[in-house]
C-alpha cells in the first residue's frame, strides 16, 4: 500500500475525476490509515511503499502489478500522467526480492487482473489491452478469461468485480451492467452462484472490495451489497474511503495483494 501523502485530483483520466473540485488530503490520509488498521486488526500484514511527489495516483497500489505464486508481472500504464509510477513500484519489488517482469503491452496490474479458482479474470476496453492478457497467460501459466468492459465509470475490472474467495470453489461478486454481453454470458457460465450487485452499489464502489474468504473490506455506502454479503455468511468490514473515491478508486485500488 502507498499512503496518500501527495494525493490530489490534478487531471482527469476517468469519469470520476474533476480537477475543479476540492480534495481534503488530511481526510484521505485518515481514511487510508483506517483501512491499514482494519487489515492489521483482522490478521493481515501490510507492507508500504514511500509515495513520490508529483504522482498523486500512486496511492492506487493495486495497479502496480499482479503477484501470483511468488511470480510478479509489473505495470505499463495507459495514461501518461501515471507512467512514472511503474519505475517506483518496480524498484520496490526488486528490493523486496521479486524477480521483476515488465509487460510489453499496456497492463494495469490488479486493476484489470483478478485471480480466482486457478484462473485470471482479465478486463479490457479502457486500460489493459487484450494483447496484455496473452502476456499474463504466458508469464503465470494460468488460463486467462478476457472480459470486455463497456461502461467508462467502470474503467478497471476491479471497479466492477472482486473475488469472494479462492480455491476450487472460488466465487465472485460483480455488476453485470459493466460488461459486454459476451462477458456477461462467460461470467454466468463460470460463476452461476455469483453475488450480483446493483448499479447503485457498484457506483458506491462496493465492488472495489477486498475479501480474505471470510472478511470483506467494503465501502459502507454500498448498503445493499453489505447486507447480501452478510446473508451469504461473510463478515463485512465497512471502511469509508469517500475522499479517495474522488479519483475513481476505493479499497481494492489501494491494495496490492502479494500472493506467495
Amino acid at each position: 500500500m502507498c499512503e496518500p501523502r501527495h494525493f490530489d485530483v490534478a487531471y482527469a483520466i476517468n469519469p470520476w475525476m474533476d480537477p475543479a473540485g476540492t480534495v481534503d488530503r488530511s481526510l484521505a490520509q485518515a481514511q487510508w490509515t483506517a483501512l491499514v488498521d482494519a487489515y492489521r486488526t483482522h490478521g493481515h500484514t501490510v507492507e508500504t511503499i514511500a509515495p513520490v511527489p508529483g504522482l498523486p495516483d500512486m496511492v492506487f497500489a493495486a495497479n502496480s502489478a499482479l503477484v501470483v505464486g511468488g511470480r510478479m508481472l509489473g505495470a505499463r500504464f495507459h495514461a501518461p500522467q501515471r507512467q512514472p509510477e511503474s519505475g517506483a513500484y518496480l524498484t520496490w519489488y526488486k528490493d523486496a526480492g521479486y524477480q521483476v517482469h515488465e509487460p510489453a503491452e499496456v497492463c494495469e496490474g490488479e486493476g484489470d487482473l483478478v485471480p480466482v479458482r486457478g484462473l485470471v479474470l482479465a478486463g479490457t476496453g479502457f486500460r489493459t489491452t487484450r494483447a496484455a492478457h496473452e502476456e499474463v497467460r504466458r508469464h503465470f501459466g494460468l488460463p486467462v478469461v478476457t472480459l470486455p468492459l463497456i461502461d467508462p465509470r467502470f474503467y478497471h475490472l476491479d471497479t466492477a468485480l472482486f473475488a469472494l474467495d479462492d480455491g476450487p470453489e472460488g466465487n465472485i461478486a460483480y455488476y453485470p451492467g459493466a460488461f459486454s454481453a459476451e462477458a456477461r454470458a462467460t461470467l454466468a457460465e463460470l460463476f452461476p452462484d455469483a453475488l450480483l450487485a446493483t448499479r447503485e452499489d457498484a457506483l458506491a464502489f462496493g465492488l472495489n472490495s477486498v475479501s480474505d474468504g471470510r472478511h470483506v473490506f467494503v465501502a459502507p455506502q454500498a448498503t445493499g451489497l453489505v447486507c447480501r454479503l452478510a446473508e451469504r455468511g461473510y463478515v463485512p468490514v465497512p471502511v469509508d474511503l469517500s475522499e479517495i473515491h474522488k479519483a475513481g478508486g476505493g479499497i481494492k485500488c489501494c491494495t496490492q495483494e502479494l500472493r506467495p
